[in-house]
């Protein structure tokens, strides 16, 4: 692992969000700061499900993303 993914995997989840709106520019909106949180909140979803090996292989995932253009 390297230095910030250690110091990232260390931090609560408050620290993470507290963090992360705190690199966000001063006169950032709610609707950013909002924004932000719910991008915290998906990527921590993805991580618990990939945890608990709900999560699908890259060649699973190119199919179904071929399934998804037009044809």
């Amino acid at each position: 692992m390297k230095a910030r993914e250690l110091q990232l995997s260390a931090m609560t989840q408050k620290e993470l969000v507290l963090d992360s709106v705190s690199e966000l520019p001063d006169d950032a909106s709610l609707t950013e700061i909002a924004e932000r949180v719910d991008f915290l909140a998906a990527i921590q979803k993805g991580l618990d499900q990939f945890d608990r090996g709900e999560g699908i292989t890259h060649k699973e995932m190119k199919r179904e993303l071929v399934s998804w253009l037009p044809t």
